[in-house]
């Protein structure tokens, strides 16, 4: 176990207190700002749980002519029904946004506001659809998914939880991508190939990764627990675990042991 880090194998988490802590928060915003009342009651008030405010959220917002939310609803809950970890990897992704984000004050507002989020919790639907062969309605939601928020997932890429994409837009992560728990990837990142190679070609994500705004992670390479890619550089070979990388092609500028970049969001090196 990593001290600073949860444990890999997390409990089922019971949403109940957490979903009433934000319909708490929803409450008093609608008692700020009467206005956002009919706004709050659709999104958050009028649900059970987590899991149905997610299906009507993202139902409501892919939907198009050729597929309307109402199905896009149903097709979400049977999801959740059959694999209830996509709502647990949802509520530790807000619970991540909430404690990484110095512009977050609480869960409430990814939940009902922010790119990544949705897109992230959009490319779990999708996963789930390619995992069972329906590629072409996993395509359709990843299709959607780039239309809406500027973000494109493959659904095949396979991605942790408590991850935060902050900010999201320009975010570009490939078909044989891994991302693994307790990361983050700020905007304009891309986990990408290298050529026309067919088999596995994308970055591999430890635990507890930073990458800064506009970074290029390309090919089959591994990037180490708690590293760190620095805004900007492009990364063309394995980081080490702990490591800061930085430039172009990048290059390891620092090496501190047992720091968990993905978690403080620190954006300088440790030595300074």
């Amino acid at each position: 176990m990593i001290d600073c880090l949860p444990v890999r194998e997390t409990p089922a988490l019971d949403v109940d207190p957490a979903w009433r802590a934000l319909q708490d928060l929803a409450r008093a915003e609608a008692a700020r700002d009467p206005l956002l009342r009919s706004f709050l009651d659709a999104a958050v008030l009028s649900h059970p749980d987590l899991g149905h405010a997610l299906a009507a959220l993202l139902a409501d917002l892919l939907a198009n002519r050729h597929l309307d939310a109402a199905r896009l609803r149903t097709l979400i809950l049977d999801i959740y029904a059959d694999a209830p970890s996509l709502v647990r990897a949802a509520q530790s992704d807000l619970d991540a946004v909430a404690a990484r984000d110095p512009a977050t004050r609480d869960p409430l507002a990814p939940l009902l506001f922010y790119r990544g989020y949705r897109a992230l919790q959009s490319q779990r639907i999708a996963h789930w659809l390619w995992g069972r062969e329906r590629h072409s309605l996993a395509l359709w939601v990843q299709s959607r998914s780039v239309e809406l928020f500027s973000i494109d997932i493959h659904p095949a890429a396979r991605i942790g939880e408590r991850v935060m994409l902050d900010h999201g837009t320009g975010i570009v992560i490939g078909e044989t991508a891994v991302i693994e728990d307790d990361v983050s990837i700020l905007h304009g990142v891309t986990l990408g190939g290298t050529g026309k190679a067919a088999q596995d070609r994308h970055p591999k994500v430890r635990r507890g990764v930073m990458i800064g705004a506009g970074a290029k992670v390309l090919g089959n390479i591994e990037v180490g627990e708690g590293a760190r890619v620095a805004a900007g550089s492009i990364v063309l070979k394995p980081v080490p675990p702990h490591a800061t990388v930085a430039g172009v092609p990048a290059r390891e500028v620092e090496r501190v042991g047992n720091i968990w970049p993905a978690l403080d969001m620190r954006q300088t090196l440790v030595t300074e």
